[in-house]
């Protein structure tokens, strides 16, 4: 897939929303969409970097996107399915969700993490971009052909030291994959798949492997090809997948 090469119409009237598009990958992530022809329903706790995202994209030649100032650690049911109903009135159809957004801490001991910190860290990581998920849900199904991708994580994938919760919680998101697309009929047109990104020079990597110089890693942009193929038509058979990009 990374030497997949998206058509500029890949996603062309097709509406997608992106969690944590504000920075990092899903920033990146809102600029590939846009840049292929989605409107990009951008969501993010930080209205200020939402709203730069948003002038990148009108800047750049695309269709005018939705902002959703949110904050997903406070998120509930009710608020959830009001922005679900809000996506409804105002653009009408949802043909794919990425969800990027993440919270993270530092890198330590089990001993040393509080109950706190793994309540933050399954309810932003894990808990609602599932319960996100279920109330888009009958906007995706309206969709000809839907996709969801959830951002993993190389630790919560190949376990080791000191990621603890956070790659528990990006662990989860695994199996919430694997069950969600048992689940999914064939006839619903919708595909469930996360996406494990790798090493990649964002701020989150600069935290956690400082010594990493963050020329020698791929770019946020560097991973698109991955994140465009499993957004659009060309992965329709590709459903409770767990990828790793490969470079």
């Amino acid at each position: 897939m990374k030497d997949y090469s998206a058509p500029l119409d890949l996603l062309a009237g097709r509406v997608i929303l992106v969690t944590g598009a504000s920075s990092g990958l899903g920033r990146a992530a809102s600029l590939a969409f846009a840049r292929h022809g989605a409107t990009v329903a951008l969501l993010a706790r930080d209205e200020a970097k939402l709203d730069a995202v948003y002038e990148e994209i009108l800047a750049a030649g695309g269709a005018e996107p939705a902002m959703f100032p949110y904050d997903l650690a406070i998120a509930d049911d009710r608020s959830l399915e009001t922005l679900a109903g809000t996506l409804a009135h105002h653009l009408k159809r949802l043909d794919g969700v990425l969800h990027s957004a993440h919270q993270f801490f530092n890198l330590t001991p089990l001993t040393l993490q509080t109950l706190e910190q793994w309540q933050a860290l399954m309810r932003v990581n894990l808990i609602a971009p599932f319960a996100l998920t279920r109330a888009c849900m009958p906007l995706l199904k309206q969709a000809p052909d839907a996709s969801v991708v959830f951002t993993g994580e190389t630790h919560g994938h190949h376990p080791s030291a000191f990621w603890g919760g956070y790659a528990v919680a990006k662990s989860g998101l695994e199996t919430l994959t694997r069950i969600w697309a048992d689940e999914t009929r064939p006839e619903d047109n919708l595909r469930i798949n996360t996406l494990i990104p790798g090493q990649v020079a964002t701020s989150l990597r600069a935290r956690t492997h400082p010594g990493l110089a963050p020329e020698t890693l791929p770019t946020p942009e560097d991973i698109m090809p991955w994140y465009l193929y499993l957004m659009g038509a060309d992965s329709h058979a590709v459903r409770g997948q767990i990828i790793e990009c490969q470079r």
